[in-house]
């Protein structure tokens, strides 16, 4: 957890949505490479702002391209949703939902920190047969802790992903935007 010793560090995401050839809402994941304090772990694309970003949301929306190559462009930002702190690494995640209307024919992945690009379909995360508890190692954790986590094949989304779309997810089954 940040102390005063270290304050949060700004970060953003972007939670890009996209319907699949058979109308199924899907969302857009990475699986980060290993390494790094979040090696490893289901993320949504994004990171820490540069000088050249005017705003998180262009912070989101420029690593989202940097990382699988989602052009800006294609992207319509439909949302800003609530900050949320991580518990390991320091960081205060603004989150944003994209739209994106046509997905690109392939992804072009930043080899450096991503391993793959995963585009579960938004209902299989929001069933709640999917949810449930597993103990994990946070980077900056003495020892294991159970965490809740959403289960996608062999896949464990935890910590702050899994956080954010605990909000968003049931949002986007009530039809908060139109998408």
């Amino acid at each position: 957890m940040a102390t005063e010793e270290r304050p949060l560090r700004d970060a953003a995401v972007l939670a890009p949505v996209y319907r699949d050839g058979d109308g199924r809402l899907r969302l857009v994941l990475v699986l980060r490479g290993p390494g790094g304090i979040h090696g490893d772990q289901i993320a949504l694309p994004g990171g820490r702002p540069e000088p050249e970003d005017g705003s998180l949301e262009e912070t989101a929306l420029r690593e989202s391209e940097e990382e699988i190559g989602l052009p800006r462009a294609a992207v319509r930002v439909v949302a800003r949703l609530p900050e949320v702190a991580t518990l390991t690494s320091g960081f205060r995640v603004a989150p944003f939902l994209g739209h994106v209307a046509r997905r690109p024919a392939a992804w072009r992945v930043q080899a450096a920190e991503i391993a793959e690009v995963l585009e579960p379909a938004v209902a299989e995360l929001a069933d709640p047969a999917a949810r449930g508890q597993e103990e994990r190692l946070g980077a900056t954790w003495a020892a294991p802790r159970v965490v809740p986590v959403i289960r996608w094949g062999a896949h464990v989304i935890w910590g702050v992903t899994h956080r954010i779309l605990e909000d968003l997810l049931p949002r986007i089954a009530a039809g908060e935007w139109p998408l």
